[in-house]
């Protein structure tokens, strides 16, 4: 009784966290209070105001509008990255935990050599080859999360497939896709599910990471690691300009993390 307690108040602060990072997503998506790129050379360095909450960056830019924007672009490039990652990763551990033999000794070395280098420097290598920008980012962030989620499936489907309820859909003359899709994916929804969360949390950091080094979202479009990284400079001069940036970026890896944690403790 305890631990589902400790889980419904995990999941529960999780909901409400993300919930606020999703409403300020569609507000910046429906309009920002200012341009996020307008240059206004009176206002630089303007501290916390009723017209500027988050006061202005040192080029006169209102900080809240590009905090807005900023949110939508690293959850854009999060969402990408977990949504590549998750497909492929599924297919792939789906497939070599289902059907085991050769074809999951190959697929299965190879993702151990993904595997052998941090997702961040294989993204970082892919960038390299395919330039920058934001669909570059998600791209090669993509690639690099598909070994982690490979792994993660493949156990479970090595754990399922001998079990009571897919040898009976077996003696029904289920085929090996509806098995594979209906009767074990469905079963293992929670561990996945709880997995994705973790992801994400990864993909947002590993954006504001490649963004901060200047290789992830380029200029003049805004993301929070971006801005983290033009911030720095500036920490003591225009304190909000860092302070409100990673605050946001806080919360919604704490946000999601909960939601994982609750997701995964109900199981």
């Amino acid at each position: 009784m305890k631990k589902r307690r400790k889980y419904n108040n995990n999941f529960i602060i999780g909901a409400i966290i993300t919930s606020v990072m999703l409403l300020l997503l569609i507000w910046g998506l429906i309009g920002t209070p200012y341009d996020p790129d307008a240059m206004d050379t009176s206002l630089k360095y303007a501290g916390v105001s009723f017209k500027h909450i988050m006061g202005c960056d040192n080029f006169g830019r209102d900080i809240f509008s590009r905090v807005l924007v900023g949110l939508g672009t690293t959850l854009k490039v999060a969402t990408g990255t977990v949504l590549i990652g998750t497909v492929v990763g599924t297919i792939i551990g789906a497939v070599t935990g289902y059907f085991g033999g050769v074809l999951d000794q190959i697929l299965m070395r190879c993702i151990d050599t993904m595997f052998a280098f941090p997702s961040i420097l294989l993204a970082m290598v892919i960038v390299s080859m395919l330039g920058r920008g934001t669909y570059q980012l998600i791209l090669a962030l993509g690639i690099g999360f598909i070994p982690s989620y490979a792994r993660i499936v493949r156990g479970e489907f090595l754990k399922a497939k001998n079990a009571d309820y897919v040898k009976a859909a077996k003696l029904y003359g289920a085929n090996d896709l509806r098995i594979i899709f209906v009767h074990i994916l469905p079963n293992i929804k929670q561990v996945l599910l709880s997995s994705i969360m973790i992801g994400f949390n990864n993909a947002v950091l590993a954006e504001a990471g490649m963004s901060y080094l200047g290789i992830g979202v380029q200029p003049p479009t805004a993301s929070l690691g971006k801005m983290l990284s033009e911030a720095q400079s500036y920490l003591f001069t225009a304190p909000t300009y860092v302070l409100f940036p990673g605050i946001v970026l806080v919360l919604l890896i704490l946000g999601f993390s909960l939601l994982g944690e609750g997701i995964k403790g109900g199981k």
